[in-house]
């Protein structure tokens, strides 16, 4: 990856960089340049060599769209790195360009009122997204505005651009890879069948290393590996860099059935694909760049990849391996909880953000079978707080001291499961407009937690419940309140979201096995964030002459601060509910942890009266 440069250096080379690019866009003959957060795979985190929007806007959030013209750059962000954006993008050319979601489209609807017809917008066809392709030909084509595909630009003005990842590809094993390679790819192929598909591609990083029990360490915080499959009836081929893949690995791979190509030979795979082939392919998972590289005389299927539900959908021994997984993330947690306030009291060291991520990284580091981190550690004190996604670097931190909150945002990767947490803590005194915010925060946490629903329930109408207490007081929040959550996987998953900004698709339906987060929040930009978050397992709740019903388990274990809680808000069941769950907490961790780890525990696990 690209070494680390100060923001302010940083937006100094913009200027610079965006010079080179509007050279070579004339070069081309285009009249803007789209630069998108995207890799061959659509991935969420992307390896350095397709982080081309951030070295050309020093702008380091995970999700944004860049566009050149020759007079004007802008960066279009949703209101979790608005002010992030405001600040890295200062001294760079670049305009901040305020977006709702992240799923919104208002770049397009710029360039469809800012370009004329016979104007030439230029996007690499091998990292836009299949569905964001048609979305801006069913905006531009029809005012005349031509879409070109063919060029990386990048390639031609990014000279020190990082190479492909290479890290080893190695197996996920049992007893943790509860099924295997074999029955997954039969029940795959039993589904492509049933869509009278005889092959089918993917790109998804997260559904290739599902299918194969194969993780990699490609994409920071996500085991997996760049890779392309195609998947027949009787075959199938993954194309991945075969330096990656060890000899012992590859041969165990061959005898049942897979086989290894070139990473760069996919597209020449899809174009060579017999006559009368019939493919499957999911246009939301997939690149325009693959789109067209499918033979015409093939006959394309398009659905959501079957394993997008498979993988969403732990079994029984899955859910067991995840539960011993948050004991052990939760008796990391005690340790460092317990450090933190033992550290801030002593006052000997100087503790800043970044000292909050070495030590609970290095906390969980301890338990069996960890990995990595989930995602990196977001550490807001006070008002670095009040941005969702903030992240402390070395030349931009905050030192922990005086009063105020902390909120920490954090998980882990376990050969068993994925977790991921967020906790505020009290620093100090704690105000009561603090307390206030907190207190709300949770009842829309519990709120969420305490949900019985019919099943088939699209998950993103179960967003308003924990909203509900937050919009009473007139307050809002401006990401979702779920998100899907893989098994040793991306921290990131669908099917299901939770979340307002997400259409309420029969596909996003809640169905047992799926783990989602549950993360309410209030943000007060320039004071403070408060955010809590526990993982949510769906279960079935007892049926009724109404139909089929679902219910929520809480499987994140660590206690939630009471002394940032305003009883006088509190309701009776509300308090009962977290003395239920925190004797929970004491009862599962108490036997992982020990002196003072334990002291700590027992004490943030106290029943709580009014």
């Amino acid at each position: 990856m690209n070494s680390p440069q100060h923001p302010a250096a940083l937006a100094s080379a913009i200027p610079a960089r965006l010079q080179q690019l509007r050279y070579a866009m004339r070069e081309q003959g285009l009249d803007a340049y789209l630069i998108p957060s995207a890799d061959p795979h659509l991935s969420e985190y992307l390896p350095a060599h397709w982080q081309g929007r951030e070295q050309f806007s020093g702008f380091t959030g995970s999700v944004g769209t860049l566009i050149v013209t020759a007079d004007f750059a802008g960066l279009w962000v949703d209101s979790r790195y608005w002010a992030q954006a405001q600040a890295q993008l200062e001294n760079s050319g670049i305009q901040m360009m305020k977006t709702a979601s992240a799923a919104a489209s208002l770049h397009i609807d710029w360039l469809a009122e800012n370009l004329h017809a016979s104007q030439v917008v230029g996007v690499d066809g091998a990292v836009l997204g299949l569905a964001s392709a048609r979305a801006m030909q069913a905006a531009l084509e029809p005012k005349g505005i031509r879409i070109n595909t063919q060029h990386d630009l990048l390639e031609q003005v990014w000279a020190d651009r990082p190479a492909l990842p290479q890290a080893p590809v190695y197996e996920h094993l049992a007893p943790f890879a509860v099924i295997s390679r074999a029955d997954k790819l039969a029940s795959l192929r039993q589904q492509m069948r049933a869509k009278n598909a005889d092959w089918h591609f993917l790109s998804t990083v997260d559904d290739i290393a599902w299918i194969f029990n194969l993780r990699g360490a490609d994409v920071s915080y996500n085991p997996v590996f760049v890779a392309h499959a195609l998947i027949g009836l009787d075959s199938a081929c993954l194309f991945v860099s075969p330096a990656k893949v060890p000899a012992e690995l590859g041969a165990r791979l061959a005898l049942e059935g897979v086989t290894i190509a070139s990473y760069e030979n996919a597209a020449t795979a899809l174009a060579k694909l017999p006559a009368k082939a019939t493919l499957l392919i999911d246009p939301r998972r997939i690149t325009f760049g693959f789109r067209q590289a499918i033979a015409q005389h093939v006959t394309v299927i398009e659905a959501i990849n079957p394993s997008v539900f498979a993988k969403s959908r732990k079994t029984g021994p899955e859910a067991q391996f995840v539960r011993a997984a948050m004991e052990q993330d939760g008796a990391a947690l005690c340790e460092f909880f317990s450090w933190l306030e033992h550290a801030l009291a002593d006052g000997k060291q100087g503790i800043t953000e970044l000292t909050i991520d070495q030590q609970i990284t290095a906390a969980r580091a301890r338990q069996p079978h960890f990995v990595c981190a989930s995602f990196a550690t977001i550490a807001g004190f006070n008002q670095n707080g009040a941005m969702p996604h903030y992240h402390a670097t070395p030349a931009s931190h905050a030192v922990i001291e005086g009063d105020g909150l902390l909120l920490i945002d954090s998980g882990g990767q376990y050969q068993n499961g994925t977790t991921d947490i967020t906790r505020v803590a009290p620093i100090g005194r704690v105000s009561a407009e603090q307390k206030r915010d907190f207190t709300l925060v949770l009842k829309g946490m519990i709120a969420l937690s305490c949900m019985r629903f019919p099943r088939g329930t699209p998950s993103p109408l179960l967003d308003t419940i924990a909203r509900a207490p937050i919009w009473a007081e007139g307050i809002n929040y401006g990401h979702g309140t779920g998100h899907g959550v893989g098994y040793f996987l991306n921290v990131h998953e669908g099917p299901q979201s939770i979340s307002c900004y997400t259409a309420p698709e029969p596909h996003t339906a809640m169905e047992p096995g799926m783990i989602t987060s549950n993360e309410p929040g209030i943000y007060r930009p320039g004071k403070w964030g408060v955010r809590i978050e526990n993982l949510l397992l769906c279960l079935p709740a007892p049926a009724s002459e109404f139909g089929e019903y679902l219910q929520f388990e809480s499987l994140t274990l660590c206690p939630i601060d009471s002394r940032c809680i305003d009883l006088n808000l509190m309701r009776e069941d509300e308090l009962a509910w977290l003395n239920d769950y925190h004797a929970t907490v004491q009862q599962r961790l108490s036997a992982r942890v020990s002196g003072d780890a334990k002291a700590w525990l027992i004490e943030r696990t106290k029943a709580i009266c009014k």
